[in-house]
Formats: structure tokens, sequence, C-alpha cells
């Protein structure tokens, strides 16, 4: 019996396409998702900014152990992907990355970048499910899919002394 895991998949909504090759990435890999996202199939028709968060996606995001970032080159300009990744932050969920197949090359959304304790995986089946349980806590170079190094991004340091 395969794993089940309940996430949520931030995206823009012109990627509603990606979703069920996403969920079909993770079933191979041997985990079975309940998506709680909104998408062209479960569509949101209120038009009120502050009830859409407060009543349809923060719930959704509560209800999920994980939120699932889908990155491609129109993810990081969305506010509604970085406010979706701050609130699962500040719930304390589980964030993961997965850049999309040929988007290897997209930005990162600005919340995620600034949470460190975050995966960012690119599109394999077995990473984004090890990323989903929590087995990886760092980023993948997106082209090798090998565990980076060293962050592309430079962490000030200051001393207490």
């Amino acid at each position: 019996m395969a794993d089940q895991k309940n996430i949520f998949i931030s995206h823009v909504h012109e990627d509603d396409n990606l979703l069920p090759k996403l969920k079909d990435l993770i079933g191979r890999a041997g985990m079975e998702v309940r998506d709680g996202s909104i998408n062209s199939n479960k569509p949101n028709e209120a038009q009120n900014e502050d009830y859409i968060k407060r009543e349809i996606l923060a719930p959704r995001i509560q209800w999920a152990s994980t939120l699932v970032v889908l990155i491609t080159h129109d993810t990081a300009q969305s506010d509604w992907v970085n406010w979706e990744i701050k609130y699962a932050i500040e719930l304390g969920k589980n964030v993961v990355g997965v850049f999309a197949q040929g988007a290897t090359d997209a930005d990162i959304p600005e919340e995620l970048r600034k949470h460190g304790d975050a995966a960012v995986v690119g599109w394999q089946g077995d990473r984004v499910v090890d990323a989903i349980n929590g087995k990886i806590r760092g980023w993948d170079d997106p082209v090798t899919g090998n565990p980076r190094t060293t962050p592309d991004w430079v962490v000030k340091r200051y001393s207490c002394g």
C-alpha cells in the first residue's frame, strides 16, 4: 500500500495542466497524495482577497501536512504563491519546492528563498517523495538532481562580540 499524504500544491493557475503530471510523478514513486489546492477543476469564484485567504486558502493549507510549490517561470512573481508559502511557514508546515520540467532556470519565489529549512528538488519522483516525507532539507541542483554543496545566495554572518 502506498504512503498517503495530504498536500497543498502552490502554483500559478497557468500551470494547472502540470498538477496531474506532478501527482502522477509522486504516485509512481510510491506515494498517494490528496491535493487541497485550488485549480480549474475546483475553481474559486470569490472576489475578496481577504476572504479568499482566510476562508478558502488558509483551511486547505492547515489541512495539508506539506505545501508543495510547483516552480515554473511565472511562480516567483505570484503574490498568491508567496502568501501561501509564508502562511505555511508560519504554521510550521513542511515546505517543498519542485522545479517543473523545463523550468530549471526559473526564479525561486522570495518566501521560499528566505525559508532556510525548505527542500527544493528537481522533477525526480523519489526526491519529491523524500522531501515531502521530510528526509531532505536543502536544495538540489535542478539540472543534475544532486544536492547543492553551496547555496546560490550569500548569507551575511555577524558576530555577537
